[in-house]
């Protein structure tokens, strides 16, 4: 494995180093980062170097960190989801790879509309899976964002190990400005961990294998514990606001017995179990209403995807409008 890396590292294209690209590799956290990576995993110190000296800090990306669309109001986060563009796209993608999510379905047990809602989210089918290499972007983040830089100094570490590991070309591998890789945009860490060859070719592929896509996502939410059957979300009324405000701070783990809910005016159309424990979300559906759900313990296996319940909501809804199409 290192006589590859070795090659790779010869065939790195020589750029011009620009007073960015310097800093990276002057910079003290990253001498630091490299250091650790040759001490702790054996990686060839010369082939980081030259690695650091190419990649470049991305300001723009900082800016988009602040800025996250899972900060909107649902109102307006929905509408950039559940759309008529969306939904037909995703009838498209049932239609020509239907083989491979009703294979998934049935292997996982988990529904075909929500594992291709999810990609349809997340890229819009592998259409939009962005437009950074990832090394800039984890880069930028490990050592350039303090509020998260743990986080990401660790998927930087994580994106190395992958590539050594699938003998890719790090330059090669595009992605979202958070660092997310391929049509589920998986973080490296998820890649590593959850990724599948679910086509058989020997590789795990989520940039250009539908196949390992999707099987990817279903052995993701398989291993977050989804469980066969049942709701995974459900609107609810309120008999008035006052009642239910100590339930809107519990996060979205369920923890809450729906009975404690229903005694306290939530009602549901369907049926919960009393001891059944949920979440309960207030979300805004207009600048001055609000509107409520139940979530079950599926919605939270979701969150664990995108820990937003504005993204795991747009799943559901959009998996929805799907299969009432096809």
């Amino acid at each position: 494995m290192m006589r590859v890396f070795l090659l790779l590292l010869s065939l790195l294209p020589t750029l011009p180093v620009s007073n960015a690209t310097a800093d990276i590799i002057d910079q003290a956290n990253v001498r630091s980062f490299i250091d650790e990576m040759v001490e702790k995993h054996q990686f060839d110190r010369s082939w980081l170097e030259k690695l650091f000296r190419q990649a470049s800090i991305q300001p723009r990306i900082i800016k988009t960190m602040n800025k996250p669309a899972e900060k909107m109001p649902w109102y307006k986060y929905r509408r950039i989801f559940i759309r008529d563009e969306r939904i037909n796209k995703g009838i498209e993608f049932y239609r020509k790879h239907k083989s491979v999510l009703e294979r998934a379905e049935t292997e996982f047990r988990i529904p075909a509309e929500i594992l291709l809602a999810i990609v349809g989210v997340e890229t819009l089918y592998g259409e939009r899976t962005g437009g950074h290499q990832v090394i800039d972007a984890l880069s930028t983040l490990a050592f350039n964002y303090p509020k998260r830089a743990n986080f990401f100094r660790n998927e930087l570490e994580q994106l190395l190990l992958l590539v050594r590991e699938e003998d890719i070309d790090p330059f090669s591998v595009q992605g979202s400005y958070a660092g997310a890789i391929g049509q589920p945009q998986f973080m490296p860490s998820s890649y590593r961990e959850y990724a599948i060859d679910y086509d058989g070719d020997g590789q795990r592929d989520l940039q250009n294998s539908v196949a390992d896509t999707i099987g990817s996502v279903a052995n993701y939410l398989k291993r977050h514990g989804w469980q066969a059957g049942g709701d995974i979300v459900v609107n609810a009324k309120i008999h008035d606001e006052k009642s239910i405000d100590s339930f809107l701070d519990r996060g979205l783990k369920p923890s809450i017995p729906f009975r404690t809910l229903n005694q306290n005016g939530v009602q549901v159309k369907g049926k919960i179990a009393a001891n059944e424990l949920v979440s309960f979300i207030q979300l805004e559906a207009s600048e001055d209403q609000f509107e409520y759900w139940i979530g079950e313990h599926n919605f939270y296996v979701i969150t664990r995807y995108n820990h937003s319940p504005l993204y795991a909501l747009a799943v559901v809804q959009l998996a929805r409008a799907i299969k009432q199409s096809i």
